[in-house]
């Protein structure tokens, strides 16, 4: 039953990019590649944000509110964004319409971002002895955010 389990989540989770993939005109283009090299670009640029959050960030004893923490969270957030510039710039294999470049590369940063974010989680949970509904709401969960 968990394996069952298991294959549900993952298809709840990662079904709609294949199905997208497959509906739109980016099949047709053969944009694959390009989304594959995006989705490989997510867990650099996740790994330096987890680096740069744990160096430059102190952890506080008191809820208080630091302008300068918040301030800085938000300038390491921006490597996010230029993951995506870098991707967008320079990950093309050949001449495609900017439409086509960003949707393929938008749809392999958000099946990276899945895989990073949910397929850990799926994986642990469905190999529990005993079904919670923590898992499929956080399927669900992700399924709201990709929408």
């Amino acid at each position: 039953m968990t394996i069952f389990h298991f294959f549900n989540c993952a298809i709840l989770t990662f079904g709609p990019h294949a199905v997208y993939y497959s509906a739109t005109p980016l099949s047709e283009y053969d944009t694959i590649g390009t989304s594959i090299k995006a989705a490989g670009v997510y867990p650099v640029t996740a790994l330096v944000k987890l680096v740069c959050l744990a160096t430059f960030l102190n952890v506080s004893e008191s809820d208080s509110f630091d302008p300068y923490q918040e301030l800085l969270k938000a300038l390491i957030g921006f490597i996010d964004v230029a993951g995506l510039y870098y991707a967008l710039t320079r990950l093309t294999h050949r001449n495609i319409s900017q439409n086509h470049k960003f949707q393929a590369v938008g749809l392999g940063w958000a099946f990276a971002d899945s895989v990073l974010h949910s397929l850990a989680p799926l994986w642990v949970g469905a190999r529990g002895l005993e079904f919670t509904w923590d898992y499929m709401l956080q399927v669900l969960k992700q399924m709201l955010i990709w929408c």
